[in-house]
């Protein structure tokens, strides 16, 4: 990075509080322990008094398709609301955006005061969101191993199979799976060191997707975290954009927009059944990278953005309006799928969508690519609606976010799914971290044979009932 790029990126540093060794994540237990006994009791009750009552019920359709809309799990820190959107600790994107601290001079909110929100369930003083950058600044070395397991790798890895391993090989560092093995904790105790590794593993995140990136895009370099920035912004500060306020500001509302989705997502939900295990938080945020990096999940961006490059090459620019509804119905007849649009619960354009579209309003308006999302955004949803094969005709997150980044040069789609997993990361491990605070067990969920389904039915249709072992 130049003696000018190092220079811009001080004069955008952020005033750290002084604090004393691990006064953040005492902070945060005295939050958590503050509820703990309520949130207990309120589990225990459910439990003991209603644990008959029945929840929904599950059709044969739902089992073979997913299990799609079936209520299976308790996500108390966020909940996607049809109509509103995300609800992350009950707060929609747009509450978020408004009442969470922000560095100075800066757009969008820091990330240490949603990880403190995510965590304490209590929305931070800017105070307390620094503590939290300052203390994700004190754990943000990563080990030398890790680099050396990178660099052993070759060039043409995924990058989504690099940073599961770097979170992988860093289990060794888990202070949980250390005092567990020895025997030296009590089963209340467990969420104290899950908090301790979720604190060490976030605060390495953008350390390691940065050295990733250069690793694979800009002739192996390795750029060291700037002390003086905050997490988000030393993301952009250790892939070389630094300099470019714009882009560090799309750094701080990318990973609060992505950062959790409840908890029934493929990423969400397989770091949940990882760590309901006992395994720990280091195990559980590889598995749900793993998840993430499938094509159906978090790849969807990266497909959104190849389509609207296709899009923008077939008609040599941007397209009429007109031209473009035909090309769009046709596209629609032939069976294709218009990639960004639906989503399995909104019923509305989703919030994410609204978000960063209004922020590429303010730094972007004319950018050929970003014309084109929003021309598709006025045209497609009168036609799904008119064909009524949709449930959700408006654009979910993924319709723009690859535009966004392909916009100030980070144009390497397999790495998207990389900056959605450092974000994801937060949720994550919030989630495995509440898991252990309420005493949630093991995920075990009970299987069922064809045989037993058509067994079902068939005993239904002549008024018997067919008894399932439940054990």
């Amino acid at each position: 990075m130049s003696t000018e790029e190092i220079a811009g990126a001080k004069s955008k540093a952020v005033k750290r509080p002084a604090v004393g060794p691990d006064e953040c994540k005492t902070i945060l237990c005295e939050k958590i322990s503050d509820t703990l006994q309520s949130w207990r009791q309120r589990v225990q009750k459910l439990q003991k008094q209603h644990g008959d009552f029945k929840i929904c019920d599950v059709t044969v359709e739902q089992i073979y398709g997913g299990i799609r809309g079936v209520m299976i799990q308790v996500s108390d820190i966020s909940y996607v609301d049809p109509m509103e959107g995300i609800r992350i600790r009950g707060y929609t994107i747009r509450e978020l955006l408004e009442e969470l601290p922000k560095a100075p001079g800066a757009k969008f909110p820091l990330a240490g005061g949603l990880y403190f929100l995510l965590m304490a369930n209590s929305l931070p003083t800017y105070e307390q969101a620094m503590l939290v950058e300052e203390e994700w600044r004190c754990r943000s070395s990563v080990p030398g191993y890790i680099f050396d397991l990178l660099d052993s790798m070759p060039l043409d890895t995924h990058p989504m199979t690099l940073f599961s391993m770097a979170i992988l090989a860093l289990r060794n560092e888990s202070q949980f799976t250390h005092q567990y093995t020895q025997g030296l904790l009590q089963k209340g105790e467990f969420w104290e060191y899950y908090l301790e590794d979720s604190l060490s593993l976030t605060a390495k995140l953008p350390t390691l997707a940065a050295y990733i990136y250069n690793w694979k895009y800009r002739g192996k370099q390795h750029i060291q975290p700037n002390p003086d920035l905050d997490w988000s912004a030393n993301f952009a500060y250790m892939i070389g954009k630094g300099d470019d306020p714009e882009y560090v500001d799309l750094c701080r509302l990318f990973f609060l927009l992505h950062s959790d989705h409840e908890g029934g997502n493929v990423s969400a939900h397989a770091a949940h059944l990882v760590s309901s295990a006992l395994s720990d938080v280091y195990l559980a945020s590889s598995a749900g990278m793993d998840g993430l990096a499938g094509p159906l999940h978090g790849l969807a961006n990266q497909e959104c953005l190849r389509w609207l490059l296709e899009l923008r090459d077939h008609f040599g620019g941007l397209p009429e309006r007109n031209a473009l509804e035909s090309y769009l119905r046709s596209e629609l007849g032939s069976g294709k799928v218009i990639p960004g649009y639906g989503h399995a619960v909104l019923r509305i354009t989703d919030p994410r969508f609204t978000a960063q579209q209004e922020y590429g309003f303010s730094v972007m308006p004319d950018d050929e690519l970003f014309r084109l999302v929003n021309l598709v955004y006025e045209v497609l949803p009168p036609i799904l609606k008119e064909q009524g094969k949709v449930k959700n005709p408006w654009p979910n997150v993924d319709a723009l976010n690859g535009t966004m980044q392909y916009h100030y040069g980070v144009c390497e789609f397999d790495f998207y799914t990389v900056l959605f997993g450092i974000s994801r990361a937060l949720g994550i491990t919030a989630h495995c971290t509440w898991a252990r605070v309420v005493g949630k067990p093991i995920e075990r969920p009970k299987s069922l044979t064809t045989q037993m389904l058509e067994d079902m039915v068939q005993a239904a249709a002549d008024g018997r009932e067919y008894e399932i072992s439940k054990e």
